[in-house]
């Protein structure tokens, strides 16, 4: 019998043709909590995204679910603890994707730095009435280059970043769970304890996942040590406490703040939004281009036929489950 799989977003055409040549697939476009609870018991694996919470409500009435693929490189919309108890295994993907976040960060970098989303908004308004007013109005605008650029996670995306940043003519030191001697090797990083990558940077590039761990890891206390310098998050919005950074950019301690990410999403109202030129603020969308969402799908269909045929990605979060349910016991294909 082949095994039954749902995807639970609108996924590219090609990946979801190759998943169909090796399961029954059924789509079920962002259902409800409620929604995918009543149905979930009848898959052997599904496909997520950032958009599809699966909550250990939904994972223990999972009876025959062997793999939740996520479509990301996030995973904080599923309960993993959950999984990893009832024995399946958990997901994520990289490549394409975390080269297109790094590149988004730079993106939001420079457009915090030499405040390019509000001099779009200045020429637009007509207010360019001759070089003079441009010269009196911008000239405290900033480079990126010269700068030193402290990165907080050290993975695929922290890495990506490091290198970008690093032909902008910076210098580069981090923080990480563990030592990367790879990117220290390859462009020169730096790895300090936190506060004093906090302490030495001039912009400080969130690239870490959400977990309790990083909870506001950004928080007020560490605010004071960042103080005239630049904040930049294309991680998760609960890595910053919101609050403290609108307190930090309202009494001028903070320079600037670019996120693409928020403490709750999506946002329609927020204290940031009138702190046009010390901020930058998009819809979290940093992983999304053509070629990233076409990878990512091909990444979470190989990670899911994978554990459905008995392997171990190398993509695999949840590497206790192998203790629950060891391979050979969720082969399927």
């Amino acid at each position: 019998m082949r095994p039954k799989v749902a995807v639970l977003f609108k996924m590219k055409s090609g990946p979801l043709k190759e998943l169909e040549r090796y399961t029954d697939v059924e789509i079920l476009l962002y259902p409800s909590v409620e929604e995918l609870g009543e149905k979930i018991a009848e898959f052997d694996g599904i496909i997520v995204s950032p958009l599809n919470p699966i909550p250990r409500e939904v994972i223990e009435k999972a009876e025959r679910l062997k793999v939740i693929s996520c479509h990301s490189a996030g995973y904080d919309h599923v309960d993993v603890k959950a999984a990893t108890e009832r024995g399946i295994y958990v997901t994520k993907v990289s490549g394409w994707l975390s080269e297109a976040v790094a590149e988004f960060a730079v993106g939001l970098m420079i457009a915090l730095l030499r405040k390019i989303p509000h001099t779009d908004r200045f020429i637009r308004a007509g207010e360019w009435k001759s070089h003079r007013v441009v010269w009196s109005r911008f000239k405290e605008i900033e480079t990126v280059y010269g700068k030193t650029v402290g990165i907080l996670g050290m993975g695929a995306i922290g890495k990506a970043i490091a290198r970008r940043v690093k032909a902008l003519g910076t210098e580069v030191v981090y923080w990480s769970r563990s030592r990367k001697p790879d990117i220290e090797e390859d462009v020169g990083a730096r790895y300090l304890p936190l506060e004093e990558v906090l302490q030495r940077a001039d912009i400080i590039v969130l690239a870490l996942p959400a977990t309790p761990e990083t909870y506001h890891i950004i928080n007020e206390e560490r605010l004071k040590l960042m103080e005239g310098k630049y904040l930049v998050n294309i991680g998760r919005g609960t890595l910053v406490d919101e609050k403290a950074v609108v307190r930090a950019l309202k009494e001028g301690k903070l320079k600037g703040y670019a996120t693409d990410v928020f403490e709750r999403e999506p946002v329609t109202k927020h204290e940031l939004f009138g702190m046009e030129w010390t901020t930058v603020l998009t819809p979290h969308y940093a992983g999304l281009s053509k070629e990233a969402m076409e990878d990512m799908g091909f990444q979470a269909v190989r990670n899911l036929l994978a554990v459905l045929r008995g392997e171990v990605p190398k993509d695999l979060v949840n590497r206790e489950v192998l203790k629950v349910r060891p391979p050979e016991e969720v082969k399927m294909l």
